[in-house]
């Protein structure tokens, strides 16, 4: 299948140097290097977020009860937002 990709100008040199040297085409490496890519992915594990447990009674002193509003506002005080 033909599709039309933008390399960065020195990778692509690069790339064609290699392929030249190797008697190999551009594509030939592009799929060499894809197919890579790929299979490095599908091995690496999911990502999973680690279970966290806090300790205490919720909001801290002087939030008890307030509103999300509230606790944004303090943490950009003094921040010009």
């Amino acid at each position: 299948m033909k599709t039309t990709i933008e390399i960065a100008p020195t990778l692509l040199e690069r790339g064609k140097r290699v392929a030249h040297e190797e008697h190999v085409t551009l594509r030939a490496l592009v799929e060499e290097g894809l197919r890579m890519v790929i299979a490095d992915r599908e091995k690496r594990p999911a990502f999973r977020l680690k279970k966290v447990h806090f300790t205490g009674g919720g909001f801290g002193r002087g939030f008890e009860g307030g509103h999300w509003n509230d606790v944004r506002d303090a943490a950009y005080e003094g921040r010009g937002a």
